[in-house]
């Protein structure tokens, strides 16, 4: 299959970077703000709009360099003498596994192996999906003088039960959606155990696959068949010469690190969740775009960290509550998009969640200042105030090293309670305040 004739850089985009890059990443619906005067189930059918607003970061820019490199190493070694020697050792085989006993070694090797490791919902996924979309506009890559389809990047997901077989199976039932092929009919029928598998799949890989992506590879932590699989993924790679990519969360480093040939394997892109800077800011403010609700709001400092607190930087969190807040508003009639119709979805709809995003964020002193006193103190200067703060944070106080924050807009009804009464009570039975509040209002504590 060699040809000196051949040169499969030529077929791929050029690499971008910089503005340009961040341009075709980018993706903004159109919105029409005259959507919000349709019937509720038009506005509730756009409103998924939303879930396709995708903003580029530096993340975003690191795996779309990362796999677009990894994808033309890869490609390259497909036009190398070499790899006319890979394909006749993995003929040997395949021959050898139904016949004589031969030797069998990888020639064409490489480590060509990565990992993105990253928190649950901060975006990894979709920033390999539009990654791989530019990186490679035509998705199949047909080369002539002999004729040959190689595809730039397929995506795979590692097996729940950690089976080798079961990804290899994967991997050729991926190759036949994309290229109209039989190898995985081919596989069943000749009833392959995985000893031929690896040596046929090794053999499609070299011809047809560019890029490799494993998606889900946390599955291999907690199952006695999790380094059976990466040892496999090794082979894979030593014996086609493919780059593979490993994609999954942060549970996925214990196991890595654990020894180091797995380690080795394991190096590539780290990332957590995102931080409360200039990119979440804006993040933020483009989804406030796409309201859907009759009456028109913008949005907030306050509204701004308030999502953050809430969603501790996951960006899917953030695109949740923003969407479930307008949902929740529509069908109830409110239609505004709000601090209160906020804390409803967050309420009611991410109840599962609670546990796992408490509100652990430092507010900067400049943007809430602090009050000293006793609670009882601080709630009487709170009624000074009520009157003019907007259903936002009224008061903050640290005590063991948390701040506590009140959101007058979860008070259900005013006219039960007051605070000056609630103030007299806790000095007359020297109790604490917090603990009258609670049950009345939503404390969030936050550490600092």
């Amino acid at each position: 299959m060699f040809n000196e004739k051949w040169n499969i850089a030529e077929k791929l985009p050029s690499m971008l970077s910089g503005e340009e890059l961040k341009r075709k990443l980018e993706i903004k619906p159109v919105y029409d703000e005259s959507v919000r005067l349709k019937s509720k189930s038009d506005r509730l059918m756009a409103l998924n709009d939303i879930y396709n607003v995708y903003l580029p970061s530096v993340m975003s820019e690191e795996i779309y360099s990362k796999l677009y490199l990894a994808m033309m190493r890869s490609l390259q070694k497909k036009e190398s003498k070499i790899a006319v020697r890979q394909r006749n050792e993995n003929g040997k085989r395949i021959r050898g596994i139904e016949g004589s006993a031969c030797g069998y070694q990888g020639i064409i090797g490489g480590s060509d192996s990565f990992t993105i490791i990253g928190s649950s919902g901060i975006g990894k996924s979709s920033a390999i999906s539009r990654a791989i979309s530019i990186a490679t506009e035509n998705r199949i890559i047909e080369m002539q003088d002999p004729y040959c389809q190689i595809l730039s990047t397929i995506v795979v997901q590692c097996p729940f039960d950690c089976s080798v077989k079961s990804l290899l199976l994967q991997i050729l039932r991926q190759i036949d959606m994309e290229l109209d092929t039989h190898y995985y009919d081919m596989a069943v029928r000749a009833r392959a155990t995985v000893d031929m598998l690896i040596g046929s799949v090794s053999q499609i890989a070299l011809n047809h696959i560019g890029l490799l992506v494993v998606d889900e590879i946390q599955n291999v932590v907690n199952h006695k068949q999790g380094k059976s699989l990466v040892g496999m993924l090794t082979q894979l790679i030593n014996n086609s010469g493919i780059s593979i990519c490993m994609v999954g969360t942060p549970e996925a480093e214990i196991f890595f690190e654990s020894v180091d040939y797995l380690a080795r394997r394991a190096l590539g892109l780290r990332y957590g969740n995102c931080e409360y800077n200039a990119y979440f800011r804006e993040f933020c403010k483009t989804l406030f775009q796409y309201q859907y609700v009759q009456e028109k709001s913008v949005i907030s400092d306050s509204i701004i960290q308030w999502l953050y607190e809430h969603s501790s930087g996951v960006l899917a969190v953030v695109v949740s509550l923003i969407h479930d807040a307008q949902e929740i508003s529509i069908l109830n009639g409110r239609e505004v998009l709000d601090m209160i119709s906020l804390n409803e979805a967050y309420e009611q709809r991410m109840n599962m969640l609670h546990s796992h995003i408490r509100p652990s964020v430092v507010i900067k002193k400049d943007v809430i200042k602090k009050r000293k006193g006793s609670s009882a103190d601080i709630i009487g200067n709170c009624l000074q105030e009520e009157k003019a703060e907007d259903s936002s944070n009224l008061l903050d106080r640290t005590e063991n090293g948390k701040e506590t924050v009140i959101f007058l807009a979860d008070k259900e009804n005013d006219s039960d309670w007051t605070f000056v009464e609630l103030a007299d009570r806790a000095k007359k039975d020297r109790s604490d305040m917090l603990s009258l509040l609670k049950g009345k209002i939503s404390i969030t504590e936050i550490a600092v």
